[in-house]
C-alpha cells in the first residue's frame, strides 16, 4: 500500500488533512483536482511546470516541427470549413506559448488563413500567462487570454497537447465481488494512503472489459468529460478539435495515476501541490462522451502515425538542410517524438468535429494494406 512519507507537510497537505478529518476520505478525482487547481496551493496555480527548469518537457519544447505540423493541419481544416474570413483558434493549456508560436509560424505559409485567425489561450496558471505574452509578443495576430471556453459566432478550431491527462480521474477497486471507490485517507501518524471507500453497487463491469478480479482498478473521467463535451457542442458553430495526449485507444484495467517532479516519476501522495499529477487518457471514453453530445470523432491514431502522415520526416529534412549546425539536435528531437515504445506510440491523437464537417486530416483508420480509408 502506497503511503505518503511522514515528513514536513506542504501547505496543501495540511489543508487536505483537515478536510479529510472533517469530511472523511477523499475520492481520487477530488484529490487530483485539489492538488492541481486548489486556488491557494494548486500545482497549476503557482508553478511554471514546463521546461528544463520545470518538472517535465512536452512535445512542442522538443521540436518546433511538432507545432508547425499542427499549424498546417489547422490550415487544412480551415479550408474544410469553407475558408471562413474569421476563425477562433483556441489552445487549451498553452504552456509557455511554444506550440502556438510554431503554429503561427507555419500559418505564414497560408497568408489568408493566418489573416483569419483570432487566437484564444485558455490558461489557469497565472505564472505562465506572462511567459506566453513574451513568447507571442511579436506575432501580428489578435491574442486573448480566457479562463474558459466562451461563446461566439465564428467557427472554432481547438488544439490541446497534454491537456486531457490533467483532468481529474475517478478510480474504483474491485474486492469481494463489488467495486469500491478508491480514496485518499490519512493515518494516525499523518501519512496519506490509498484506501477502499464505500461499495459502489451502481458501477457495472464496463462494456468490452473482462470480468474483474480482486485488486483490479478501473478509471473514468466521465464526470468531467461529459460537461466538457457539452461545452464544446454548446458553442453552436462549426467546430474541429485536436487532442494529443498519452493514453490508450481502448479501455482497460489499471492504476495510471502518477506524479512527476524534476523530470522524474514521483509518488502521487507525496508533496501535494508541489508535483504534477496525471493519469492516462482513455480515448474511447473521450470519443463516447463527444458522441453523446452530438459531435463526431476521428482516430485515435498513434502520434508517430499522425505526424508521419503529415510529413514530419520531410519537414525535418528541410530544416536540417537549412540548419546543418543543428542537424543532429533536430534529428534527435524528431526521433523522440516518433519513437516506437516511446512518445511515438504512447501518445495518441484524436480529432473531434461537428458532424457535418468531413473527416479530419491524418486521423482516418488504416485498412489492412496500410492505407488511410
Amino acid at each position: 500500500m502506497s503511503r505518503g512519507a511522514p515528513r514536513a507537510a506542504t501547505p496543501l497537505a495540511v489543508k487536505l488533512a483537515a478536510r479529510i478529518a472533517r469530511d472523511g476520505p477523499m475520492g481520487i478525482a477530488d484529490y487530483m483536482q485539489a492538488c492541481l487547481q486548489d486556488p491557494e496551493h494548486g500545482y497549476y496555480r503557482r508553478r511554471p511546470a514546463i521546461g528544463s527548469s520545470g518538472d517535465f518537457i512536452t512535445a512542442p519544447e522538443i521540436s518546433q516541427v511538432f507545432g508547425e505540423i499542427i499549424g498546417l493541419w489547422c490550415a487544412v481544416v480551415w479550408q474544410q470549413m469553407g475558408s471562413p474570413t474569421a476563425l477562433r483558434l483556441v489552445e487549451l493549456g498553452p504552456g509557455r506559448g511554444t506550440l502556438m508560436l510554431d503554429v503561427l509560424r507555419a500559418a505564414q505559409l497560408v497568408p489568408v488563413f493566418r489573416s483569419a485567425l483570432r487566437v484564444e489561450l485558455i490558461e489557469s496558471n497565472a505564472m505562465l500567462e506572462p511567459v506566453q505574452r513574451a513568447t507571442l509578443k511579436d506575432e501580428a495576430v489578435p491574442v486573448r487570454w480566457r479562463s474558459g471556453l466562451a461563446a461566439g459566432t465564428d467557427p472554432v478550431i481547438v488544439i490541446a497537447n497534454e491537456f486531457l491527462d490533467t483532468l481529474p480521474v475517478s478510480q474504483w477497486v474491485f474486492h469481494g465481488g463489488v467495486w469500491h471507490r478508491r480514496c485518499v485517507d490519512i493515518d494516525a501518524a499523518g501519512a496519506s494512503f490509498f484506501a477502499d471507500g464505500l461499495a459502489d453497487t451502481t458501477l457495472a463491469t464496463p462494456a468490452g472489459l473482462r470480468e474483474p478480479c480482486d485488486g483490479d482498478i478501473y478509471e473514468s473521467r466521465i464526470s468531467v468529460l461529459a460537461p466538457f463535451a457539452a461545452q464544446l457542442a454548446g458553442l453552436g458553430v462549426p467546430l474541429a478539435a485536436l487532442f494529443v495526449d498519452y493514453g490508450h485507444p481502448q479501455p482497460g484495467y489499471g492504476d495510471t495515476l502518477q506524479g512527476v517532479a524534476d523530470h522524474r516519476y514521483a509518488d502521487p501522495l507525496h508533496d501535494p501541490g508541489e508535483n504534477d499529477l496525471t493519469a492516462q487518457v482513455d480515448f474511447a471514453a473521450v470519443a463516447d462522451a463527444m458522441r453523446d453530445c452530438g459531435l463526431a470523432s476521428d482516430g485515435p491514431v498513434a502520434q508517430a502515425e499522425f505526424l508521419g502522415r503529415l510529413g514530419i520526416i520531410e519537414r525535418a529534412s528541410k530544416l536540417m538542410a537549412a540548419n546543418p549546425a543543428k542537424a543532429a539536435q533536430i534529428e534527435a528531437g524528431i526521433a523522440r517524438l516518433i519513437a516506437p515504445g516511446g512518445m511515438g506510440t504512447r501518445f495518441q491523437v484524436i480529432g473531434i468535429r461537428s458532424p457535418d464537417l468531413p473527416s479530419l486530416p491524418a486521423l482516418q483508420a488504416m485498412d489492412t494494406g496500410g492505407n488511410a480509408s
